[in-house]
């Protein structure tokens, strides 16, 4: 079930046009979730269905972002003080391969995890799944 990243980019900018109210040119690899395009909580939820209906696929619970049950930020070996330890990074790195990390190893402030969940982490993610 190979697909090109540009198909791949298409299908998810469908799904966050629809699932979040925006236009789709405000839908660019790098626009977060969050951020740029104003999704809730509630909304990743409803991303993550439509995504697996678009494609087709099942999403572990976790997979694609990182659910509230796994505690990950509460954990004290990976947040410290408000901070992503060097133990939290790696972590975050095993659990989400698919995740820019980038930012979180330049400011590791817990409370900029959301800036992580952009088109491209998800585009990064299916790229994975439907050709790894």
């Amino acid at each position: 079930m190979a697909m090109a990243r540009e198909e791949i980019f298409r299908k998810v900018q469908g799904v966050l046009v629809d699932a979040l109210s925006v236009e789709e040119e405000q839908v660019t690899g790098s626009a977060t979730l969050s951020g740029d395009l104003g999704a809730e909580s509630i909304d990743y939820l409803d991303i993550m269905f439509q995504i697996e209906k678009a494609f087709g696929i099942k999403i572990p619970k976790g997979e694609l972002f990182p659910d509230n049950s796994q505690n990950l930020l509460k954990d004290p070996n990976f947040v410290q003080n408000g901070k992503v330890t060097p133990q939290g990074l790696a972590e975050l790195k095993r659990r989400m391969p698919h995740v820019d990390l980038s930012r979180v190893e330049k400011d590791p402030d817990v409370n900029k995890m959301s800036e992580l969940f952009t088109v491209d982490a998800i585009v990064n993610y299916l790229e994975g799944k439907l050709n790894g």
